[in-house]
């Protein structure tokens, strides 16, 4: 079980709840805020960019392919919950935690 207020274990995978800060010089996780795991990203919010620019970000990080992870709330806000399919806690907990 994660002590991360952000990461918790579900189904076939983990969730992750994230705040993200579009427009930033460079993509990249920053630590927490709030309670939820902050992400700086290059891209605009605008069609769609950042969503995508996360979503890269987070299979680039993690190790996973694009299609494992999954963007389940917060389409078009900061606040977003991401699934990643595939790993547990304790293994994202320990790539992001040592970033």
């Amino acid at each position: 079980m994660s002590t991360r207020a952000w990461l918790r274990d579900a189904a076939g995978g983990v969730e992750l709840s994230v705040f993200v800060q579009p427009r930033a010089s460079r993509s990249r996780v920053v630590g927490e805020h709030d309670g939820r795991l902050k992400i700086q990203l290059a891209a605009p919010p605008v069609d769609g960019e950042a969503n995508a620019a996360l979503v890269e970000l987070l299979s680039e990080v993690l190790s996973v392919r694009r299609s494992a992870v999954e963007l389940v709330e917060g389409h078009t806000g900061r606040k977003k919950r991401i699934k990643v399919h595939g790993l547990d806690a304790a293994a994202v907990e320990a790539v992001i935690c040592s970033a």
